[in-house]
């Protein structure tokens, strides 16, 4: 890191801190997935609320745990699940620009409401890029390593243009939580498709940024389908494969590029983003669309 240059010194981190972008597309053929933010909207956001590209890398924060010290003055803004932050001990807005003086710390408690919280900050995340993208896969490895107490992380130059001073506050998410799902390529491998819709569903604490797994009454294959094997296929962030046990699993931001299991519906973008802010036993019900 040059002298002088903005960074976040990093004090302590909680159960996981990612640097992440919009992920790598485009690589997939070479075996590589996209990656990038689990809730891609509160990334974005961020973005927007510091007037600055939606490409600039940030910190996925997992469950809270951050506290940083700016190094030179910075502007921030914390989206996603809905966690308290301070500066200097002092309670400061979700959802909107902020402002750290240079020697300033900043503090992310555990949210009161989902599960991933997003620092963006004015300038980006500048540590070195990966084919394209500054994301953590934590299924390949790519990317820069999970952040750690000690590091700096290096602050890239601001644009231009000055902030916003807009605000966005996520309400609390409904319970049972209901996501739109769209009709996918083995669909038909189900006896009864309506039953995907039909069971109340409960996230598993065996869900991580690979996938969401979900539990409740097992599916069925239709009968022309019992024995049957399938080829490996392509997947995309937010299928909805179902194993030989029946209970489902949603694909998250770093899932495999191919799979084995037949994909009977696929997410929304808006039903990817809000289960990747679905904690372990909350109930989710899945609805055609």
């Amino acid at each position: 890191m040059n002298p002088g240059q903005r960074a976040l010194e990093v004090l302590a981190v909680g159960p996981q801190v990612l640097v992440q972008d919009l992920g790598r597309p485009g690589v997939a053929d070479v075996g590589v997935g996209r990656s990038g933010a689990a809730d891609r909207s509160a990334h974005r956001l961020g973005a927007r609320l510091l007037a600055q590209e939606e490409s600039r890398a940030g910190l996925e924060i997992l469950l809270g745990g951050l506290r940083v010290r700016a190094v030179g003055q910075l502007t921030v803004c914390l989206t996603g699940a809905l966690a308290p932050m301070t500066v200097d001990g002092s309670r400061v807005p979700h959802g909107a620009p902020v402002l750290l003086p240079d020697g300033a710390e900043l503090a992310v408690g555990t949210p009161t409401e989902g599960l991933r919280s997003y620092l963006a900050v004015r300038g980006g995340i500048s540590v070195d890029a990966t084919l394209g993208s500054r994301s953590h896969d934590t299924l390949s490895g790519l990317g820069p390593p999970p952040v750690r107490a000690g590091q700096r992380l290096p602050v890239g130059a601001p644009p231009s243009s000055l902030p916003f001073v807009d605000q966005a506050v996520p309400g609390p998410a409904p319970d049972p939580l209901v996501l739109d799902v769209l009709p996918g390529p083995r669909r038909d491998w189900l006896a009864d498709p309506a039953a995907l819709a039909a069971a109340a569903w409960t996230v598993t604490d065996r869900s991580d940024r690979v996938g969401t797994r979900l539990d409740g009454p097992p599916l069925v294959r239709a009968e022309a389908y019992q024995d049957a094997e399938l080829p490996s296929e392509p997947m995309v962030r937010g299928a909805v494969q179902v194993p030989g046990d029946g209970r489902p699993v949603v694909f998250g931001a770093d899932h495999p590029v191919t799979g084995g299991y037949p994909v009977v519906g696929v997410l929304t973008e808006v039903g990817a983003d809000r289960l990747a802010q679905t904690p372990p036993g909350r109930s989710v019900t899945l609805r055609w669309v």
